[in-house]
C-alpha cells in the first residue's frame, strides 16, 4: 500500500467503486477480494481508518498471509499506531514478508523509519 496522488476524476472514479465493492462486501462479508480493494481504495482517498478497519478484517481471514500483514503495518503507520505497525510488520517477515524495494519507498512507513526497530527490520530483509 503506497500513498499516491491522484487527480480529482480518478479519485472519484475510485469513490465510486468503493460503493460498489462495499455493496459487495454486504452481500458477502467474507469476500477478502472486496476487502483488499477496499482497503487500498479507503487509504487513496483519505479514509486511513476504513482502510485500517478493512486491513483488520482482512487479517482475520487471512492471518498467515505476509502481504496481508504488511498492509496492515502500513494502515497502523497511518493512524499514528506506531506500535502496532512495527509489530505487524516483524510478523509479515516472520511470515515470509521479503520485499525490501518496497519497505524502503513504502511512504505509509515513514512514521516509523526513526525507530531502531524499523532498521533492524531493514537489516533482517538485506541479508
Amino acid at each position: 500500500m503506497v500513498l499516491e496522488e491522484h487527480s480529482e476524476i480518478e479519485l472519484a472514479g475510485i469513490r465510486f467503486q468503493i460503493a460498489i465493492f462495499e455493496e459487495a462486501l454486504d452481500a458477502e462479508p467474507m469476500d477478502a477480494d472486496a476487502l483488499r480493494f477496499l482497503a487500498h481504495a479507503y487509504t487513496v482517498v483519505g479514509r486511513i481508518e476504513d482502510g485500517l478497519d478493512a486491513d483488520r478484517r482482512l487479517v482475520a481471514l487471512l492471518p498467515s498471509d505476509p502481504r496481508v500483514r504488511y498492509n496492515l503495518a502500513c494502515s497502523y503507520a497511518l493512524n499514528g499506531k506506531l506500535e502496532e505497525a512495527l509489530g505487524e510488520l516483524q510478523k509479515a517477515c516472520d511470515l515470509g514478508f521479503d520485499d525490501l524495494t518496497l519497505l524502503r519507498k513504502d511512504k505509509d512507513l515513514d512514521a516509523l523509519r526513526d525507530d531502531p526497530r524499523f532498521a533492524e527490520i531493514e537489516a533482517k530483509l538485506d541479508r
